[in-house]
C-alpha cells in the first residue's frame, strides 16, 4: 500500500495494520478497555486522541505518530519560530532535526519522480530537499 502522507486517514491505516497482523477484535477491545462501538468509531475516524493512538501504536507495534512527522517534514514551511525567538525566550521544548528522511519518505519522493507526478525541481522546491540529496537518492535507490 502506498501511503498518502498529505492526507492521512488514521482509522483506515490502523484497520490495515490490524488486518496485516490478523489481530482478533476481542484482544483490541481488551487492550484498549473499550467497547465495540468505540473501536468502530476509531477505525472510521480521520483523527483520534493521542492517548488512543499511543495505545494502538503499542498494541500493533507500529509508530503511527511517524506518519504525522513525515507529513510535517514534507508539507510544512520552514520554521520561522527560531528566527523570531531569542535564546532567552525559549521554553525548553525538545528540538528535532527536520531533515531526517526515512526509507518510506525517500520511496515516496522517488515514486513521485518516477511516476512523473513531480519533476526534480518541483520536489526540491516543494519539499525543501537539497538538490544533492535528491540526486544521491536517485543514484542509490535506482530500480
Amino acid at each position: 500500500m502506498n501511503l498518502n502522507f498529505k492526507e492521512i486517514h488514521i482509522g483506515e491505516i490502523i484497520r490495515l495494520r490490524i488486518e496485516e497482523l490478523n489481530i482478533r477484535e476481542e484482544r483490541i477491545l481488551s487492550f484498549l478497555k473499550c467497547d465495540q462501538e468505540f473501536l468502530v468509531n476509531v477505525l472510521s475516524s480521520e483523527d483520534i486522541s493521542t492517548a488512543t493512538l499511543l495505545r494502538l501504536s503499542k498494541l500493533l507495534e507500529y509508530d503511527f505518530f511517524r506518519l504525522y512527522s513525515h507529513h510535517l517534514i514534507l508539507f510544512s514551511p520552514p520554521s520561522s519560530v527560531e528566527k523570531n525567538t531569542s535564546n532567552s525566550e525559549k521554553i525548553g521544548l525538545p528540538q528535532f532535526r527536520k531533515n531526517i528522511y526515512t526509507k518510506d519518505m525517500i520511496d515516496f519522493i522517488l515514486e513521485l519522480l518516477e511516476n512523473g507526478e513531480k519533476t526534480k525541481l518541483e520536489i526540491i522546491q516543494q519539499y525543501k530537499i537539497p538538490k544533492t540529496t535528491l540526486y544521491k537518492w536517485i543514484e542509490k535507490y535506482k530500480k
